[in-house]
């Protein structure tokens, strides 16, 4: 592209593209789809039950939901999603539903938050459901956002073109390094980066190096010469996280929009709550009250009344209104009062656009988990900056895009990734805390151009019943063949009783070891790129008598569903075995960069050679295993 506003008018059209297949995928899933075929693909709770109503922060009606059924789902219904509640009361579901946003969702148990006023009647009749509901809104916020970067002027316009590498990156020259003797050298040497920068500042974090811990180190820095900043990140759950570590370095956070987990730590900081705190909210809720008790008083007048009673109705209900107008002034006042006093203002991407941050720009504006986040939805936030700090790791999971023609034409690639290549802005963090040192050392060879060491702490890291740290079992020649499930993900049952039995044997290992137990001091979690995979190893687990007794401490779930998540062991379920040698989506190598670097202790993988190393990332994994020793043949295990 010969120019920034040529590329931001391509990516334009491209989010187009995906916002049509967004929809039209939607329409396919949900509009025409049998309520059982929602089910099935997760994008639908069906039959739940209400176990608790009330009225919770912001005066908005709170349901709590639960499955009335163990059934796992894909977990599409997740916190922060828009989404419907419905009955099938009268075989109606159209009419018997109401709109609201999913603010915490466990595998059973589901808070559903509208803003309705009262409960509907057929709440407590017919089977209850919740549906996924197509987010316009962020498509309306990204479209208008890209029109705004594109004709910008002044400093949106420097800033737009230093991201996209047209105009170069400037840095102050600063004698004295910042030094923090609770963070290594290269998490110094980044917030000093950060400090010196007067346009752009990135934090290049792989796993277990401790991004977050700089990045709020970072944003303390920033917060003491700054007074405020803004902190956003592309999910709720990302904002949360860093919400809970900024309060507990003891700076003033208020949280904009719907938090991810509803916990006392993160509601109190939510505007809400501090509004509702705050020490004028018992004035707002007096007017609120006098103006219902005046529009009580209009209604009470029968509907056939003369001349002088319909000019006291209408007296009272502009009184009515006279006084929600000044609780609405008075609210104003208090979210502006309660948003100068902060220290951190934090918030997703899209959230950044909230009303309440209308007109509001910040010298800085931080941007968690970028490498994670649609260009276009980094924007939003970008529009309020004089300077942008970004934080993520363009070799780990992409964003979701929907659309393979989009992807393909470019809106996979991040602006994260876009800034990081263009310009000398960032600092990669060298150090990792996380895992054993040979399970590092295939993905820091592949990604980090062996520029990533593990901390000197790592080396006790191991499993004391089994000492090898990674373990490849090759399941080539065993004819363990891949099907299509149900829902058209794959799985590979042989594959997935094999990983069963290896799981229930180490289990045993453990126990008669007896210097480690499970749950005390390990965790288990199962990984498998398709989610036929993951539902058919799900539906398993409890056929094994060891792997019984310790469920509660054993996790399965896809590739993105362990993202920023480690455990001791890691078993992955690799899936692909066919006669075409064809890898499918395993070809997106940053994906099983996340899987390979969740494991503390033990990694074991599962896989076909014959099939895997058709890719020359694979078959790369597969020549350090045998260089190593960690390869064995399912045989053995037979």
């Amino acid at each position: 592209m010969d120019s920034a506003k040529e590329e931001l008018q391509h990516l334009r059209k491209l989010l187009k593209i995906e916002k049509e297949e967004d929809l039209q995928q939607y329409k396919k899933q949900v509009l025409n789809a049998s309520l059982q075929e929602r089910v099935q693909s997760g994008l639908t709770w069906y039959p739940i039950k209400v176990t608790q109503t009330g009225i919770g922060y912001g005066e908005q009606l709170f349901i709590e939901l639960e499955k009335t059924t163990q059934l796992e789902s894909s977990g599409q219904l997740q916190s922060g999603k828009r989404a419907i509640l419905f009955s099938n009361y009268n075989n109606d579901p159209k009419n018997n539903q109401i709109e609201g946003i999913i603010v915490s969702a466990t595998s059973q148990k589901m808070r559903f938050v509208t803003y309705e006023e009262d409960l509907p009647d057929w709440i407590n009749s017919g089977k209850l459901g919740v549906d996924l509901l197509f987010d316009e809104s962020s498509y309306k916020e990204m479209e208008e956002t890209l029109r705004l970067v594109i004709d910008a002027t002044g400093r949106n316009a420097e800033i737009r073109d230093i991201l996209l590498g047209f105009k170069p990156a400037r840095f102050e020259e600063t004698e004295t390094l910042f030094n923090n003797e609770k963070l290594n050298k290269s998490q110094n040497e980044a917030i000093h980066n950060i400090i010196r920068a007067q346009d752009v500042s990135i934090v290049h974090g792989p796993p277990g190096t401790g991004k977050t811990t700089t990045f709020v180190q970072a944003i303390k820095e920033v917060v003491a010469r700054e007074k405020q900043t803004l902190v956003t990140a592309p999910s709720n759950t990302a904002v949360d996280l860093l919400v809970e570590k900024l309060v507990a370095e003891g700076l003033n956070v208020i949280r904009i929009g719907h938090p991810a987990r509803v916990n006392d730590d993160i509601i109190s900081h939510t505007v809400d709550a501090q509004v509702a705190n705050h020490e004028y909210y018992g004035d707002i809720k007096a007017l609120k009250k006098k103006a219902e008790e005046f529009r009580n008083l209009a209604f009470k007048y029968k509907r056939n009344f003369g001349k002088s009673e319909a000019m006291q109705r209408k007296a009272l209900l502009d009184e009515a209104k006279g006084l929600r107008g000044e609780a609405a002034k008075l609210e104003d006042y208090i979210q502006s009062d309660v948003l100068s006093k902060a220290q951190v203002v934090a918030c997703t991407l899209v959230g950044a656009n909230n009303y309440i941050l209308k007109d509001k720009t910040f010298k800085t504006v931080f941007i968690d988990e970028a490498a994670q986040a649609l260009e276009p939805a980094c924007w939003i936030p970008v529009l309020k900056a004089q300077r942008v700090i970004m934080a993520g790791d363009h070799f780990q999971l992409p964003p979701t895009v929907k659309s393979y023609e989009a992807g393909k034409a470019g809106l996979n690639i991040t602006l994260f990734e876009k800034t990081i290549k263009r310009q000398k802005a960032d600092v990669m963090l060298d150090v990792q805390y996380r895992m054993n040192e040979q399970i590092m050392a295939f993905s820091a060879s592949q990604f980090y151009k062996g520029k990533l060491h593990a901390h000197e702490s790592n080396d006790d890291i191991h499993l004391a019943a089994s000492p090898d740290p990674i373990e490849f079992i090759d399941t080539a020649g065993c004819s363990f063949d891949e099907k299509i499930a149900g829902s058209q993900s794959l799985f590979n049952e042989e594959e997935g009783l094999l990983l069963l039995r290896y799981l229930d044997g180490l289990i045993a290992q453990i126990e008669y070891d007896d210097s480690e137990k499970i749950g005390e001091n390990i965790n288990i979690g199962i990984i498998s790129p398709y989610r036929g995979q993951v539902q058919f190893l799900k539906e398993n687990l409890a056929g094994y008598e060891n792997i019984t007794k310790y469920l509660k401490f054993i996790d399965v779930h896809s590739i993105d569903g362990f993202q920023g998540q480690e455990r001791d062991i890691i078993l992955i379920s690799l899936v692909r075995s066919n006669d075409k040698s064809e890898v499918g989506f395993l070809a997106d190598t940053r994906r099983m960069n996340v899987a390979l670097t969740r494991a503390k202790r033990k990694l074991i993988v599962f896989g076909d050679s014959a099939t895997l190393a058709s890719h020359p990332f694979y078959e790369k994994f597969i020549d350090f295993a045998q260089g190593h020793n960690y390869h064995k043949t399912a045989w053995e295990f037979m």
